[in-house]
């Protein structure tokens, strides 16, 4: 019996700790050109193998590559990459490591080499914009993302600087209808992400909401789900709505993705 006590104590534990597990990320918002595409395509590839290294040694969790429509030239970003990370200080010092990852993605190369390689991506892309943000809130579902997924990147800004209320918002109103849309499967997953930097008056966006789907075919038939939310509630919706504004929305289908 003590045994088996001491057991269910230790998957508790283990429960808890894992829930408690904190998720960070990079996102690198790309400017790509249309003479440009061919090169960045050819650059990702490169990098791919690179973190598939970093993930081994631990440096990061994971990465993605995100294509981003509409996609014009005019039309803000095309691209977006995703690194993931399970520390705060592993994300603030993630460039250290990676010509170790390099070198052993490509034991080929000589150093030379490979820094004349890495040194190339600049060419291939403007990175035009990097935000360090930490996933603060999640529904419950078991989402699997793979390559051929789609998901909505929602920027946002806290209405009039006040964070606490527009996460109180996401969390204690729109998160609900977020839980049902999953639980009807009409949606893969939910996530509130807080931009950690940069900070300040200018900055374009303070939050992002994600919205998964498993594919086109999900995300469509998410355009046309009516709610049917009770007075009580669509009342809280409106006063949620005018806690944030809405600065962009981008439509993303994964391309790639590192585990």
């Amino acid at each position: 019996m003590r045994r088996l006590a001491i057991l269910i104590l230790g998957l508790m534990l283990t429960a808890i700790s894992y829930a408690q597990q904190e998720t960070y990320l990079t996102f690198e918002f790309m400017k790509v050109d249309n003479n440009q595409e061919a090169f960045y395509t050819e650059t990702e590839a490169f990098w791919e193998k690179i973190h598939e290294q970093r993930v081994a040694s631990g440096d990061i969790v994971g990465w993605d590559l995100w294509q981003l429509l509409p996609g014009g030239e005019d039309q803000g970003y095309q691209y977006l990459t995703v690194t993931v990370f399970d520390s705060p200080i592993k994300m603030m010092k993630a460039g250290e490591g990676i010509l170790e990852s390099g070198k052993m993605a490509y034991p080929d190369l000589s150093d030379e080499e490979l820094e004349k390689r890495l040194n190339m991506a600049g060419g291939s892309r403007d990175l035009a914009v990097r935000l360090f943000l930490k996933v603060i809130d999640s529904t419950t579902d078991n989402f699997e993302m793979k390559p051929g997924m789609v998901a909505t990147l929602d920027l946002m800004t806290a209405a009039n600087g006040n964070s606490d209320a527009y996460e109180k918002a996401e969390s204690e109103v729109f998160k609900n209808g977020h839980q049902k849309m999953i639980d009807s499967k009409m949606k893969g997953n939910w996530q509130l992400l807080k931009v950690l930097f940069p900070i300040g008056d200018q900055t374009y966006a303070t939050h992002i909401t994600a919205n998964m789907y498993s594919g086109y075919d999900q995300f469509m038939k998410a355009m046309d789900y009516d709610g049917q939310e009770s007075a009580d509630m669509t009342k809280k919706m409106n006063e949620g709505l005018k806690t944030r504004e809405m600065k962009f929305s981008y439509l993303a289908n994964l391309l790639k993705m590192v585990r």
